[in-house]
């Protein structure tokens, strides 16, 4: 014998399963651990792109993930210099190279990165109502920081898209506005 299944019934299964799926991603990502601030010596923390140097005695979260990538994954553009002696660091992760400010290559948090995965690979950045594509050079990490390899700058959070000006000025933001921007990226 069949029964009459309520016609809400199947929604309410979706939205249940819907908002388990939701948690689980949240959840998905939590941070890693914490590293504690060394003061920089002098002169050793370039704070080129306002870039901010470690605090002595600061703990700073550390994340192995970054959130979910999705067709329209929600991020914070930054501004990053890919050049010698840029706040940058060291050369890109991906080729052991530098790049050119008018290039528009990005780094991504270490979970975006997926361990040299993105490398050469193309982004599409959506932002102040345009896009632009940049491709993946290098990692943000966002496991360790405060030393001489991240010139002496804290972890990167764990959902940084680190750009060339050439992405910034694709983007037509205003170069005052430079720094800090909400985006959306896709692969």
């Amino acid at each position: 014998m069949r029964k009459n299944i309520p016609p809400s019934l199947p929604i309410l299964i979706f939205l249940c399963a819907a908002a388990t799926v939701s948690r689980i991603d949240a959840q998905s990502c939590s941070p890693s651990g914490r590293i504690t601030g060394k003061k920089p010596p002098p002169g050793e923390c370039n704070t080129g792109n306002d870039s901010e140097c470690c605090v002595q005695g600061q703990h700073y979260t550390t994340y192995k993930c970054s959130p979910r990538v999705t067709a329209r994954t929600k991020a914070i553009l930054t501004l990053n210099g890919f050049g010698p002696g840029a706040d940058g660091g060291g050369p890109s992760e991906c080729d052991g190279h530098f790049h050119s400010d008018d290039t528009p290559v990005v780094a991504l948090s270490t979970g975006w990165f997926n361990n040299l995965r993105r490398c050469f690979k193309n982004i599409t950045i959506y932002g102040n109502g345009r896009r632009v594509k940049a491709m993946v050079v290098d990692e943000c990490d966002s496991t360790v920081g405060c030393d001489s390899e991240h010139d002496y700058q804290p972890p990167c959070r764990n959902n940084i898209v680190d750009a060339s000006r050439a992405v910034w000025k694709a983007l037509g933001v205003p170069k005052d506005d430079w720094g800090l921007l909400d985006i959306f990226w896709s692969d």
